[in-house]
């Protein structure tokens, strides 16, 4: 199947702006479960979550300001909206896959943030135990886009993508990142195998994308992982041979079904 272009995709909540939160941020994942937390509704509105951040401060920021900021960066990275598909299903691996959240977060991150989406070759093409510089890293994200950045947002941005990857588990180190193993989930896999679903992939196909690369996972793990899901009832997941089939009844609404068969 071809993959589905980008102008569909932003129906789902796939991003493909030229900007991204990571030059101001990281991806918030310590804000993100306060305010799931504070909520406490997986059917909590967009306008819901700026209440919490903007007017009752459930983040304990200093100023009104900051409080602002911090909801426009969380809706840049996650949308904060349950009728977008990537945060609806997000919140249902979310509650029901703690350990997952690190990795959902970045996977979601990386759908929506499209200056940290250019550092994964970068980061993946480590192996474990490597030791990652931060300067190295400027330079690849500087090559990218030959002087769209000054030095000191190449260095803020940088180490704001640093530590993202660190919460994730990719990396270690406070001041030197030694290149780590994520740790991978049910939830998480399940998560990879739905983004890469909506992009039009399918069978086989859907264990090579560049969602289930972000997960540091074998293809064999990968496949217990989803039939662990598949027994969960979070997701369908058939294997006869090499023939492989996953479909996500749960997740997925009529409407969205319908788009991607467009």
């Amino acid at each position: 199947m071809t993959k589905i272009n980008n102008d569909k995709l932003t129906r789902f909540g796939f991003s493909f702006n030229r900007g991204g939160a990571h030059t101001a941020r990281t991806m918030m994942l310590d804000e993100l479960k306060e305010v799931i937390t504070y909520l406490d509704d997986p059917n909590a509105l967009k306008t819901d979550y700026s209440k919490a951040i903007d007017h009752e401060n459930c983040l304990g920021k200093r100023s009104g300001k900051t409080r602002t900021l911090t909801f426009r960066h969380l809706v840049d990275l996650y949308s904060l909206d349950p009728s977008i598909t990537l945060y609806r299903t997000l919140l249902f691996f979310w509650q029901r896959d703690p350990e997952a959240q690190p990795l959902l977060a970045l996977l979601c991150t990386y759908a929506r943030d499209s200056v940290f989406r250019s550092t994964a070759p970068f980061i993946l093409n480590f192996t474990e135990g490597m030791t990652v510089k931060r300067q190295a890293l400027e330079e690849f994200i500087d090559n990218k886009e030959a002087d769209r950045f000054s030095k000191g947002t190449l260095k803020s941005t940088s180490q704001n993508i640093n530590s993202t990857w660190t919460k994730s588990g990719h990396l270690t180190g406070r001041t030197e990142k030694i290149r780590a193993c994520a740790s991978p989930t049910a939830g998480s896999v399940s998560y990879a195998l739905l983004l890469g679903y909506l992009t039009g992939v399918r069978g086989h196909s859907l264990f090579s994308t560049e969602y289930t690369k972000l997960l540091d996972c074998s293809f064999e793990r990968a496949v217990e992982l989803a039939e662990e899901a598949s027994r969960k009832g979070w997701i369908v997941f058939k294997r006869a041979g090499d023939v492989i089939e996953v479909l996500f009844p749960k997740l997925l609404t009529e409407q969205e079904m319908e788009w991607l068969r467009e």
